[in-house]
């Protein structure tokens, strides 16, 4: 029988996977849209299961943040090569993948693959992955996500080369401040905003480490104790985002810059591709800082 390319397109919107594909499996199903449906998730979810195992640490960062910058999502979404992660296509999934997030507030990532695609399409996100999948020959999976509000504040947010991705939320100063903030952040790395938020544990273990090697000089006590001191502030300045010189003037600190528009941090999420599944030999955080510089 003939197929037409009405039949074809909705098959697609459905199931996310290609045109010739669609054509082929309505073709064979002489074109009972449920059955080829069925057809083409059972051959994806073949295909998808033998590139499963398949080391995937590349890929994108997507960040949405609504009109309003009160709500925002990122998700890091991964495939096994750089030249597929350049892609358009893998691009746009990761936007889409953090709309959802941003919009429904899925638990897991489980969840979020049981969710619509796109606001009233027919097809899921698990879906169009694996389409993507068949389409693009990798393994492609979401690795993990976040959703930030704000009532009072605002969301800032800067994504570098598609490997590094972070949001901040402030409260006062203006947008422009925030994507400074969140360039800093990209660049600089903090692990807390503030000296207050760094476990007692983790200082109580920086002075042990200080004080030992400060022993060595054979200095008194007292200049001892000072000199551990010293190291433990310097060691929270490099930590924490207020204590850290700003990388665009490095001659005031985050802090300072801050106060000087009445604003405040309160919180922040920095993604990088990859981060705890590899070893990395690209300096990301040495790019950023390059081109904040410049900005």
């Amino acid at each position: 029988m003939s197929i037409s390319a009405q039949q074809v397109k909705e098959l697609r919107e459905r199931t996310g996977l290609g045109m010739m594909e669609c054509k082929a499996a309505l073709t064979e199903t002489n074109g009972d849209m449920e059955a080829a449906a069925d057809l083409l998730r059972k051959r994806a979810g073949a295909k998808v299961e033998k590139k499963a195992g398949r080391i995937a640490a590349e890929g994108t960062i997507g960040i949405h943040v609504s009109a309003d910058r009160k709500t925002a999502a990122m998700a890091e979404v991964n495939c096994e090569t750089d030249f597929v992660a350049k892609g358009d296509e893998f691009d746009a999934f990761a936007g889409a993948v953090a709309a959802r997030v941003a919009a429904a507030q899925p638990a897991d990532v489980d969840a979020l693959y049981r969710l619509p695609h796109q606001d009233g399409a027919p097809a899921t996100v698990a879906q169009v992955r694996e389409g993507l999948v068949m389409k693009l020959g990798e393994n492609i999976n979401v690795r993990r996500f976040e959703r930030l509000t704000t009532g009072q504040g605002h969301i800032g947010s800067y994504v570098h080369g598609r490997k590094i991705g972070v949001l901040v939320v402030l409260e006062g100063g203006d947008e422009n401040l925030a994507k400074d903030i969140a360039m800093h952040v990209a660049a600089s790395r903090p692990e807390y905003v503030s000296k207050d938020q760094v476990p007692a544990a983790a200082v109580a273990k920086e002075k042990e480490i200080f004080a030992e090697q400060a022993k060595a000089s054979g200095k008194p006590a007292d200049i001892i104790e000072k000199m551990v001191m010293g190291r433990v502030n310097k060691y929270l300045g490099e930590i924490t985002l207020l204590g850290q010189p700003f990388v665009k003037d490095p001659e005031t600190t985050v802090e300072k810059l801050l106060k000087s528009k009445s604003a405040s941090v309160k919180g922040f999420i920095r993604y990088e591709v990859g981060e705890g599944l590899e070893k990395r030999s690209d300096n990301f955080a040495a790019e950023v800082m390059a081109t904040v510089k410049g900005a």
